[in-house]
């Protein structure tokens, strides 16, 4: 099982949402308050380094992407999530996560392990 077959075993009907290509899901800046998990599509998330930086990640299905709005308060989006092609997310706020790692702790390290692949991906192709 990994964080999205959690998250997609928590949802409510109203969870999911559908994106066009090109739409933006989140804008650098934009305060956070939920992560997505990717059902269908892909989204591609661009952001700035402080040093003027570009870099971008390919998220496919079955990743979970915008986790650090459920653990920071008062959270800044870092990157532009853009739909790539046209996707069907499911999004999960802060209560729902909370209940998830309470109900489901397993829940926690299959994100922490989502987040770290993602992370050595990045690493691997020097991005990060």
């Amino acid at each position: 099982m990994n964080a999205l077959d959690t998250m997609r075993a928590l949802a409510a009907k109203g969870e999911s949402r559908s994106c066009n290509a090109g739409d933006v899901i989140f804008a650098a800046g934009d305060s956070g308050t939920s992560m997505f998990g990717v059902l269908e599509g892909s989204v591609r998330l661009n952001w700035h380094t402080d040093a003027g930086k570009e870099g971008y990640e390919l998220i496919e299905v079955g990743h979970v992407f915008g986790a650090g709005a459920l653990v920071m308060s008062d959270h800044r989006r870092l990157g532009t999530a853009i739909a790539v092609t046209p996707c069907r997310l499911l999004e999960m706020n802060r209560e729902k996560f909370l209940f998830a790692v309470q109900e489901a702790p397993m829940f926690a390290i299959e994100l922490l392990a989502s987040v770290d692949e993602r992370l050595r991906d990045l690493k691997l192709k020097g991005q990060a």
